[in-house]
């Protein structure tokens, strides 16, 4: 384990580059708060901020680890434990967590591990991060939905760990919606192509 700091190293930004909301709380009544692992950050974080409707605000961060306050450079020598992950902010009088939770399942390839795709590490394991009794309820049951389709498709067991909401530490600025602002930027996502029927 890394030692880290007890306060955070930089800034994070007023705005989402996107969105133009608040990338830190307090958040407006009526939002709840979703977290999720996927692979590389960029382009998770894209995924989700392109879902229109419903998304108030995400930022990317490191969840799931033992070093408080990691840098980015931290995190990539899998000495923190923490996990790239998605914060998402939304509104679910105007899109369910059971969309979350599909655009998660379908945007990478839940049974390989600490990769995904040519991105090797712990920081690129698969992870729901749970808010709340009924988060790990739909996340638990998608999972079980979502294996079997993967298994009649040819693929492995499902990897992906599913948690209580740990601390989420934001990552430094250059990273939050980094794929907008950088347009040909590296995304190595890519899911199974297996739909998840929920």
């Amino acid at each position: 384990m890394l030692p880290g700091s007890p306060t955070p190293l930089f800034g994070v930004p007023e705005r989402h580059f996107v969105l133009d909301a608040p990338l830190v709380g307090p958040w407006p009544e009526g939002m709840s708060l979703a977290m999720f692992g996927l692979g590389c950050f960029w382009g998770a974080e894209r995924k989700f901020y392109e879902l229109g409707d419903g998304i108030f605000s995400t930022a990317v961060g490191y969840a799931a680890g033992s070093t408080p306050n990691p840098t980015y450079e931290e995190v990539c020598t899998s000495r923190t434990g923490h996990n790239e992950v998605v914060l998402v902010v939304f509104d679910s009088a105007l899109i369910s967590y059971d969309l979350l939770l599909k655009t998660f399942w379908e945007s990478h390839n839940p049974t390989q591990g600490n990769r995904q795709g040519n991105d090797i590490g712990t920081q690129y394991r698969s992870g729901i991060y749970t808010f709340s009794e009924a988060q790990q309820v739909a996340a638990t049951a998608s999972m079980k939905i979502y294996a079997d389709v993967l298994a009649e498709a040819g693929f492995g067991a499902i990897t992906t760990e599913t948690l209580a909401a740990p601390v989420f530490y934001y990552a430094e600025d250059y990273h939050q919606q980094y794929l907008a602002k950088n347009p040909n930027g590296y995304c190595g996502l890519g899911g199974t192509g297996a739909r998840c029927p929920i």
